[in-house]
């Protein structure tokens, strides 16, 4: 296969690399505001440079130095809670002049793309590429909104390099939007890839890009050792339910969305779309069906988990038409989006009850269903038992908890006997 590449990096002199990374991020929309602080981090970058090291051209080299010299690391470890806003500022100005100075533009971050309106030719073909998803590929509502995310991103890319047509995509273009976005984890770059494979299934079958043009996406490779999934200690658990204001409305709904994720290993996307009808008062028992693969799982509504959605149900969620069991708090009083992966919630009990977790550790309500596995396995339940628990479609997918160091962990949180169909 003929290899691809973009025209090499430019060598940019500092103070030009600012001034046209400025314009850029004029172009791109951003507010007047935020370029004049993005102004005033680069001044400083480019004083480092003159006076400490000398410089006056553009290296991730010097890049490095300074991130350093600020108490930061280049590879971006440190999590946004160890860091002063400033060194956060700092980060994030440094990543985008970079990713200018290497690929002549700089990616958006999600949750601001999505924000900005696209081309009315780019909502025409994103509206095609969502029709063709519900249609035929019959994804899930939040797999074709995670779809549609990098979907945006790449849009976005294509009006950064000039690109106007789907026609002018090239193989070149796909190599460098994913070249861009090489900061990422691998397991986010292949969600990236997977879906502009979609995007080109779908453009191909219309008959506006060439059959092969997929072809030159790469292939990312995840190994499963990548997962391995991080356990809370047993009184970090404890002391994150402990944190929850049970008196208001919002801890009332807090609190048995945290303990459906601690105790039953539910995860975020089946307990936001959790509907009253899933619960079997009469039988002790949800039954729901899984958001991710569409499989039915039974769970048990214990004493303590009824209690707590007893609590809400009466006394915290207000009246409405609406059947999904969890409801936003402010208005409009409706149910979680598709794309609310509830990490907010945890975050914030998490903060207040001052839990430190490793650096780059999974800290959403999924860290809470990897810790429930991880204490099932070590209480000697079989990874059978543990699949049927966690509603895996294979035991493979179960086997990663073999790889926890599980010597610390506590007694299971419930009785697995009770979870087992019969």
């Amino acid at each position: 296969m003929k290899c691809y590449h973009e025209p090499a990096p430019v060598q940019w002199e500092l103070e030009r690399l600012v001034a046209e990374a400025l314009k850029h991020l004029q172009n791109l929309g951003y507010q007047t505001g935020t370029i004049g602080n993005y102004r005033y981090a680069c001044e400083e970058f480019l004083h480092f440079a003159r006076v400490h090291r000398g410089a006056d051209a553009f290296s991730t080299d010097l890049v490095r130095q300074y991130l350093e010299h600020c108490g930061l690391s280049a590879e971006g470890e440190g999590t946004n809670e160890e860091l002063s806003f400033r060194q956060r500022h700092i980060r994030t100005v440094m990543r985008a002049l970079t990713e200018f100075a290497l690929h002549g533009c700089i990616q958006r971050r999600l949750h601001v793309a999505e924000k900005v309106v696209l081309c009315v030719q780019w909502q025409a073909v994103l509206l095609g590429y969502e029709q063709f998803c519900r249609r035929y590929v019959r994804n899930s509502p939040s797999t074709l909104c995670a779809r549609k995310r990098e979907v945006i991103r790449f849009f976005h890319y294509l009006d950064s390099r000039g690109v106007v047509a789907v026609e002018e995509i090239q193989p070149a273009t796909l190599v460098g939007f994913v070249t861009s976005l090489a900061h990422l984890k691998p397991a986010s770059l292949a969600r990236v890839t997977a879906a502009l494979r979609s995007l080109l299934r779908h453009l191909c079958l219309q008959g506006l890009v060439s059959g092969d043009l997929a072809n030159h996406l790469p292939r990312i490779r995840v190994g499963r050792e990548q997962h391995i999934p991080f356990v809370w200690r047993q009184e970090d658990v404890d002391a994150l339910l402990n944190q929850v204001n049970r008196t208001s409305p919002c801890g009332k709904r807090d609190y048995a969305i945290l303990l459906l994720a601690a105790r039953l290993g539910m995860r975020a996307g089946d307990i936001r779309t959790l509907r009253l009808d899933s619960l079997l008062w009469d039988q002790a028992r949800i039954d729901i069906r899984q958001t991710k693969g569409g499989e039915p799982l039974s769970l048990p509504l214990t004493k303590e988990i009824g209690d707590a959605l007893i609590d809400y149900l009466r006394h915290g969620r207000p009246p409405t038409h609406h059947r999904e069991v969890f409801l936003r708090v402010n208005a409009p009083i409706e149910p979680f989006g598709h794309n609310n992966n509830l990490h907010n919630i945890i975050t914030k009990y998490r903060r207040r009850a001052g839990i430190t977790l490793p650096a780059r550790s999974r800290r959403g309500l999924h860290s809470l269903r990897h810790t429930l596995a991880s204490r099932l396995l070590e209480d000697g339940t079989s990874l059978e038992t543990i699949s049927a628990i966690m509603g895996h479609m294979s035991v493979e997918t179960t086997r990663i908890y073999t790889k926890v160091d599980a010597k610390a962990l506590r007694s299971v949180a419930f009785d697995p006997v009770e979870v087992v169909d019969e």
